[in-house]
């Protein structure tokens, strides 16, 4: 259609055949984003006049039908992202015997990302003050909180939440504070009780919200050295809370003694990730690398929904960068952000039962894919998503492309450390010290041997002592997560 005859589904980011609910929602973010009472900008309020008058047509029936009446044929043209599927297989084999096949999506942006203006923040630090973090550790913290707060940008929205076995606003959420003022307050932090994650997160959320608004990247990061008890359940039903108000949550854990099982999950359920900090000197390089992160952001969240398919499942989900982290199978997955200058890279394993396969062709996965983009004034249209693979006598000879083999090669040795916490786990040390030992062979024949030392090392506390050393489980987690992170960067030849 002309631009003097929109089409409003695309100005609202919907469907043609989306539901009434689904209309409303879009039309309420938009007009929250646009409207005049709380936007200035030049042309904003002709964008919230166009999205205005898309709801009046759409959410009315009888308008809605005569609208329809009056389309061309749907053709879809994301201008604002593309997207790349990679398969493992070129098609599925007729066998009696369940079949894996890994499935590799790429979404990045369109080649006009420099157009867009760098979004601004609304960041709240949510810092772990508990007796155990005195000393370097505080230290590093608080001078790399007023590195972040003094390379604030005006329009930016910075805060600060220091907690134990109670929270404290050390920095409230605001615009064009007094820094100085602020600075003198975080030098004031003093380490002192018990971690309770879930006060600092309540605390965080509600600074957050304070000054939330669909424009700007919102985001909690949290760090914390140790483990919080009876809380987990209440803490990710507030990271559930947070996905809803699209308010993102990163942690990182300092040291081996937090639950790094607990902080992923946290971290997952808004699209964010968990970082490993081993030594205090790297508070500094890690948090200012997610800051930078987030200021690179092109679009804040990637949402697949998806309806279960018959005799198809979706086995395993990891984000394979912009940083690295399992992802919850759940019918709305928060698969991540795209930076301007790291597309997202999920990997996907399917499991196909053999009663599927009497078809010549078979559907994977139906759904869409849903972009969350504060830098946009306008809702991004979402991707349908059908994906099918033929079903052949015999297998194809295509060998797999190789970005895919690169990433299924440094998965497996990630998955190899996953069998063996899994095996300690149940108590089954043996089995665990095995997958730790074909670890290491794996890793010498890729040259890591630094890294199949450290596997070897635990293998052997697992057979003789039954446990890992103090930070044995999560040296090896996140050293294979980083040798799969670093695959995802080599081209495919």
């Amino acid at each position: 259609m002309s631009s003097k005859n929109p089409d409003y589904y695309i100005v609202l980011g919907v469907f043609r055949d989306a539901s009434q609910e689904e209309i409303k929602r879009s039309y309420f973010e938009a007009a929250q984003r646009l409207h005049p009472d709380k936007n200035v900008a030049a042309g904003e309020t002709e964008l919230f006049l166009e999205i205005q008058q898309a709801y009046e047509v759409l959410s009315n029936p009888k308008r809605r039908n005569l609208y329809d009446a009056t389309l061309p044929p749907e053709i879809y043209d994301n201008s604002v992202v593309k997207h790349e599927m990679l398969f493992s297989r070129p098609n599925l084999v007729k066998l009696g015997e369940p079949q894996l096949i890994y499935m590799l999506l790429e979404v990045a942006p369109r080649e006009d990302k420099e157009t867009l203006p760098s979004p601004p923040l609304n960041i709240c630090l949510v810092l772990d003050r508990s007796t155990s973090m005195q000393g370097d550790k505080m230290d590093m913290v608080k001078a790399t909180a007023i590195q972040l707060l003094r390379s604030l940008r005006a329009q930016d929205v910075f805060s600060v939440v220091a907690f134990s076995d109670y929270a404290e606003v050390i920095v409230p959420a605001a615009l064009n504070s007094d820094k100085k003022k602020q600075e003198g307050r975080i030098q004031m932090m003093q380490t002192s009780g018990a971690t309770e994650i879930y006060n600092g997160l309540k605390a965080g959320m509600q600074e957050v919200r304070r000054t939330v608004d669909p424009s700007r990247v919102n985001h909690i990061i949290l760090l914390t050295d140790g483990q919080t008890y009876g809380d987990e359940q209440a803490c990710l039903e507030l990271a559930e809370q947070a996905a809803t108000q699209n308010i993102g949550i990163s942690g990182m854990g300092i040291g081996s003694e937090w639950n790094d099982i607990f902080l992923d999950a946290l971290a997952g359920k808004t699209g964010g990730s968990s970082a490993y900090i081993s030594n205090p000197k790297d508070i500094q390089r890690l948090l200012v690398d997610k800051f930078n992160a987030l200021i690179s952001t092109y679009a804040d969240d990637v949402v697949l929904e998806f309806q279960a398919q018959e005799n198809v499942k979706i086995n395993y989900a990891f984000r394979l960068q912009p940083d690295g982290s399992s992802i919850a199978i759940e019918p709305q997955m928060h698969l991540g952000p795209i930076l301007r200058d790291a597309p997202l890279q999920v990997l996907f394993e399917l499991i196909v039962n053999p009663s599927s396969l009497d078809e010549d062709v078979l559907t994977l996965l139906n759904g869409s894919l849903k972009v969350s983009m504060t830098a946009r004034p306008t809702p991004v249209p979402p991707i349908r998503l059908n994906i099918k693979r033929e079903v052949h006598i015999s297998p194809s000879p295509e060998p797999p492309p190789t970005r895919i083999l690169s990433a299924l090669s440094r998965l497996t040795l990630y998955r190899m450390q996953e069998r063996a916490r899994a095996a300690a786990d149940a108590g089954q040390f043996d089995e665990a010290a095995r997958h730790l030992q074909n670890l290491a062979t794996h890793l010498l024949s890729k040259g890591e041997q630094s890294l199949a030392k450290t596997a070897l090392f635990e293998a052997n506390n697992l057979e003789k002592m039954h446990a890992w050393s103090a930070s044995g489980n999560k040296d090896v987690k996140y050293s294979t997560r980083a040798l799969l992170l670093g695959g995802v960067k080599e081209k495919e030849k």
